[in-house]
């Protein structure tokens, strides 16, 4: 190269014409990357930290409501969603507030809290959680269709047993019995043999004349020497 042939005094003049020509956009190139480097640090420390104030903030939230000091868990719940609204703990907030309403006999007041994390939380276990909660609500006020619309297939993963047994109450609240013991057997199938979830379910299906079906009864027909059957 060209370089190569070139003096020292040369090569250093060189250099300094080359300073002297772009050391303005390097200045800034190297500015820019600083900038770049310390804005993303200090934007991962404050996302930290507003995440621990919004942890500690509905964490004495449900405190509260164990407590049962609901006035107190309310305004710590308004307080995560009006000051810390872009962390996971807004959603959950929305969801505790609903609880509230609901558990005040004022469940009209549940919906909108619970259609917003049903529809822009970024968490999808805290969505699924919201649409199962709303369809209650729908049925209890005597919304069945809407109910369903909002537990449409696919159901999520883990969710089984609760959806469909919302789906139906959802049913029967329309008199379509086959549809409801249909739909209660199948929740029934995917729900823990002995547990209290289970026989509120077969209570459900002998209240509309059905049987629990054959899910039902291979889940209790067992012995220790031999597995349960899978649904």
């Amino acid at each position: 190269m060209a370089e190569e042939y070139l003096t020292d005094d040369e090569q250093l003049e060189a250099v300094k014409q080359f300073l002297k020509e772009n050391g303005a956009w390097i200045a800034g190139g190297v500015l820019l990357a600083l900038a770049i480097i310390f804005g993303s640090r200090f934007y991962r420390d404050h996302t930290n930290q507003e995440g621990m104030a919004a942890s500690t903030l509905f964490g004495a939230a449900t405190t509260a409501l164990e407590a049962n000091d609901r006035t107190k868990s309310r305004t710590l719940a308004d307080t995560i969603i009006k000051d810390h609204s872009g962390t996971p703990y807004a959603d959950q907030a929305r969801l505790l507030l609903a609880r509230l309403d609901v558990d005040e006999g004022k469940s009209l007041n549940a919906v909108a809290p619970l259609t917003q994390v049903m529809s822009d939380s970024k968490d999808s276990e805290l969505r699924n959680v919201a649409r199962l909660r709303l369809a209650r609500i729908q049925v209890d006020q005597g919304k069945p269709d809407e109910a369903l619309k909002t537990l449409a297939d696919p159901i999520p993963q883990g969710f089984a047993t609760p959806y469909r047994e919302v789906r139906g109450d959802a049913y029967a609240a329309k008199k379509d019995t086959a549809a409801a013991v249909t739909e209660y057997q199948a929740a029934l199938a995917s729900a823990d043999p002995g547990g209290i979830v289970a026989s509120v379910l077969g209570l459900k299906i002998q209240d509309l004349g059905g049987s629990p079906g054959p899910a039902m009864k291979m889940k209790t027909v067992s012995t220790d020497s031999q597995p349960k059957a899978k649904p």
